[in-house]
């Protein structure tokens, strides 16, 4: 019996000491980041301990599951009297490390109700485990794909919502953009990372692949990371700014125009994905058939006035956001006022 105990407190004290040096390590780096990226302006967050989220969590039940990506997981907890999102990182993938210390450094500086709320942190544990705001209503993705067989939970995605969602999103972004002394490329923008809260709000998810423009420089250099269809043609420069969120902004309404993901485009016509959406839609729309590729849900919605004219701003507008050039696309502020007077005229 004697020896079981030792072993026992053994094992307690090696998990101590773990414990320990993962909250000294992954503090340091957080706090590195944040200063570097953050001047050390920052939301103020909590820190949770990994005994407290396996308990939220049912010890990661798969019950609790709201979405898995292929790095993380997303979980429903319930902590502190509230429900709770906790996010958890694959330790196993390559560069999940960084990514998720990039999670914390971004969500914690944001002030804007279309980012999901970073509550806290637990950095016990080897990758550090992040909870947020609960998110329980799906991403924009589920909702464009599940259009022609509507949830009941779900209303239809009619062409007034889907300018909001626009609007939103772009405000967010130009947010990001301009907020900041150094601006904030989000980078791995699509339909997946725009999840619904419980008042239907869209909200931007994931910092993963974000980075900031250095100071005094008007590009960042970095590896190719995010999602190949909405990449802009200079990512594979390895030298980009923000104008490639403008693109990828391009490449997104197109595909809430459709109701098509640029992925499948791409896989349809063998061809890259920005190419396949944008030529797609500029074929129809030269040839004064655009209404042809219109997700029928919106050719359908009789709720908005001037419908055809909003249609052909919006056309044009995803032409602007995929120039070839960089410097030839508008600034996601111009974006967020084009979307916000379409707006306007429809609802």
């Amino acid at each position: 019996m004697s020896s079981i105990l030792r072993k026992f407190k053994l094992r307690e004290r090696t998990q101590s000491t773990d414990k320990a040096t993962f909250v000294i390590r992954n503090g340091e780096s957080v706090l590195k980041e944040l200063i570097r990226a953050s001047n050390g302006k920052y939301n103020p967050y909590c820190t949770f301990s990994a005994k407290e989220l396996e308990i939220a969590t049912n010890n990661y039940d798969s019950e609790k599951v709201i979405m898995k990506r292929s790095f993380y997981t997303l979980y429903k907890g319930f902590c502190q009297e509230r429900l709770i999102s906790v996010m958890k990182f694959d330790a196993s993938k390559p560069r999940m490390y960084d990514c998720c210390i990039n999670n914390i450094v971004y969500a914690s500086q944001m002030i804007h109700k279309c980012f999901f709320k970073l509550i806290g942190c637990c950095l016990e544990t080897q990758t550090p485990i992040l909870v947020f705001e609960y998110i329980n209503c799906g991403s924009l993705a589920d909702r464009i794909r599940i259009q022609h067989n509507p949830q009941p939970q779900h209303e239809p995605l009619l062409l007034t919502h889907r300018l909001k969602i626009a609007k939103d999103i772009a405000n967010a972004i130009a947010y990001l953009h301009v907020r900041f002394p150094r601006p904030v490329i989000f980078r791995d923008f699509k339909l997946s990372n725009i999840l619904f809260n419980e008042e239907n709000v869209a909200k931007l998810f994931d910092f993963s692949f974000s980075i900031s423009i250095p100071e005094g420089e008007t590009h960042v250099s970095d590896a190719l990371r995010g999602t190949l269809p909405i990449f802009a043609p200079e990512y594979l420069t390895g030298n980009f700014n923000e104008k490639a969120d403008v693109f990828s902004f391009g490449v997104f309404l197109g595909e809430l125009l459709t109701g098509l993901r640029a992925f499948d485009l791409a896989r349809l016509n063998e061809d890259d994905g920005y190419v396949a959406l944008r030529d797609h839609v500029k074929k129809y729309f030269e040839e004064d058939r655009l209404n042809e590729i219109i997700d029928p849900l919106i050719m359908g919605d009789r709720s908005c006035s001037g419908k055809e004219q909003q249609l052909q701003a919006y056309a044009h507008l995803i032409f602007e956001c995929v120039n070839e050039s960089p410097v030839d696309r508008p600034t996601m502020v111009d974006v967020a006022k084009k979307l916000k007077q379409m707006y306007r005229s429809c609802a």
